[in-house]
C-alpha cells in the first residue's frame, strides 16, 4: 500500500528532518574539544605561500578531521613555527623565507582570518614562543647588512609586546645596540657562528631561553637565558649561556625545570631553574635524532619525538629527572608535538616526511599513549609545526 501525505504532513516531516539535522550539527559542534593548527612548507598558489591545516578534535575519541575550508594560506613562504595568544583568540605563524610573523584571528569555527603582518628584525626566523604579554622570536642571522648566507654570523632573539587585541606592538629596543634584537654571543668566541634552534619561555613571561649550536665547530651547544622587563627589554641571566650538549634541537620550560633535547647525542638535558638561572641536573637517553619535546600541564610527564625512529617516547618526571615509560610509533619524521589545551587528554605530532599528523590519547595516571581513532591523519605536504586552542565553552574570552 502506498501512503499519501497532504501538504501539512509534508511540512511536518520537513520540520522534523530539519530539527534532526540541526541537533546532529549541534552535537557534532559540542564534541569538538579543540582546533589544531599545523603549518606546512608546501607551496600553494601563485604566491607560493605555505599552508595551515586546521583539524577539529573529537572530545570522546580524539579523532581528528580537517574543517571544510582547510587548509588556509600561511601568509608567507615556508612557515616553520606557530604559536597561539594566551587568550587562545589568535594564531601567530612564522614564515622563514619572508622574515615575517602573521597574526590570524581564530573564528569560533576554527577558521583563520589574517590581520597583521610584521617583519622580524633579523633574517630567517625559525622559532617562536608566547608567554605572558610577550612574543619571542629567534632569527637565524642578525639583520642585514651585518649578516647573510654569504657572510653568516650568529643569530638573535627579539621581543614583541602583545597588545590587548593580540596585535604585535613594535619590538623592544636593545639600548646597547640601539636595535630591536639581542645577538647570541659567547664571551671569548667572537668569530664563532651560533645558530639558534628553539625558543621557550616561562609561563609568567619572566624569563626566556634560546637554544643554539656553534656552527663553526659543530661540537658545542648552548642555552641562552634572559629575564624580561615589563617593557620587554631582555637582560642576560647570570651564567648565561650554559653548555647544552652538541646540537640542541628543542627546549621546554615548565615551572622550575627546563629540558633541552640534544639531537646529536640522543639525550634530554634537565636543568633546574632558580630565579631563571639554570643548573644541570642530569642527562637522559632518547631515541635517534630527537626533534621536539613537550611537558604535560601537570608537570608529571614529558614526551619526546624521535625523528629518525618515527617514534615518540613518554617519560615520567620526578624532581626534574626523566624515567622512560615506552615509545610509540608515529608517521615518518615527527618534528613537532602538541597537547590539547582543553582536557589535556590528547597529544599529536606533525610528521614532516609522512605528510601526516598522528593523534594519541594520553593516560594522565601513567603517561602511556594509545593511538586515536583513524590515526594518522593526512595533512598538507611537509608539516613543520603544531599549535592548538580550546573550542567553545573551553575557550577563554577576551
Amino acid at each position: 500500500m502506498r501512503m499519501k501525505f497532504n501538504k501539512s504532513g509534508q511540512l511536518l516531516l520537513v520540520s522534523l528532518g530539519s530539527l534532526l539535522v540541526a541537533g546532529l550539527l549541534t552535537a557534532c559542534a559540542t564534541l569538538t574539544v579543540d582546533f589544531v593548527y599545523v603549518t606546512s612548507a608546501k607551496a600553494a598558489g601563485p604566491n607560493n605561500y605555505g599552508l595551515v591545516d586546521v583539524f577539529e578534535v573529537n572530545s570522546e575519541s580524539g579523532m581528528m578531521r580537517q574543517i571544510p575550508t582547510s587548509p588556509f594560506p600561511s601568509g608567507g613562504r615556508n612557515p616553520v613555527a606557530d604559536a597561539v595568544s594566551t587568550d587562545f583568540a589568535d594564531l601567530y605563524v612564522v614564515n622563514e623565507d619572508d622574515n615575517t610573523i602573521v597574526q590570524f584571528i581564530i573564528g569560533n569555527d576554527g577558521k583563520l582570518y589574517p590581520q597583521n603582518t610584521v617583519n622580524t628584525p633579523g633574517i630567517f626566523p625559525m622559532a617562536v614562543a608566547v608567554a605572558g604579554s610577550f612574543l619571542y622570536v629567534a632569527d637565524t642571522f642578525q639583520p642585514l647588512p651585518t649578516c647573510s648566507n654569504a657572510a653568516p654570523c650568529s643569530g638573535s632573539v627579539a621581543v614583541y609586546p602583545v597588545a590587548k587585541d593580540d596585535s604585535l606592538s613594535p619590538p623592544a629596543v636593545n639600548s646597547a645596540l640601539n636595535a630591536s634584537y639581542w645577538p647570541l654571543t659567547v664571551a671569548g668566541s667572537p668569530n664563532h657562528v651560533l645558530t639558534p634552534t628553539a625558543v621557550a619561555a616561562l609561563a609568567s613571561g619572566g624569563a626566556v631561553y634560546v637554544t643554539a649550536y656553534d656552527k663553526t665547530t659543530n661540537n658545542a651547544g648552548y642555552v641562552f637565558g634572559f629575564s624580561t622587563g615589563t617593557d620587554g627589554v631582555l637582560t642576560p641571566l647570570a651564567g648565561s649561556p650554559w653548555l647544552a650538549g652538541t646540537h640542541p634541537t628543542a627546549i621546554a620550560a615548565n615551572g622550575q625545570y627546563v629540558y633541552v633535547v640534544d639531537g646529536a647525542k640522543n639525550m634530554v638535558l634537565a636543568y633546574s631553574a632558580t630565579a631563571g638561572v639554570l643548573s644541570l641536573q642530569g642527562s637522559f637517553p632518547t631515541g635517534n635524532a630527537p626533534s621536539a619535546i613537550i611537558v604535560d600541564p601537570a608537570g608529571a610527564h614529558a614526551y619526546v619525538s624521535n625523528s629518525q625512529d618515527a617514534t615518540i617516547t613518554a617519560y615520567s618526571l620526578s624532581n626534574g629527572a626523566l624515567a622512560r615509560i615506552a615509545s610509540y610509533s608515529t608517521g615518518t619524521q615527527p618534528v613537532a608535538i602538541g597537547i590539547d589545551p582543553s582536557l589535556h587528554q590528547y597529544l599529536y605530532t606533525a610528521n614532516f616526511l609522512g605528510n601526516t599528523v598522528s593523534g594519541f590519547q594520553m593516560n594522565s595516571t601513567d603517561g602511556s599513549l594509545i593511538l586515536s581513532q583513524n590515526s594518522p591523519y593526512t595533512s598538507s605536504a611537509l608539516p613543520t609545526a603544531i599549535a592548538s586552542v580550546p573550542h567553545g565553552s573551553q575557550a577563554q574570552t577576551k
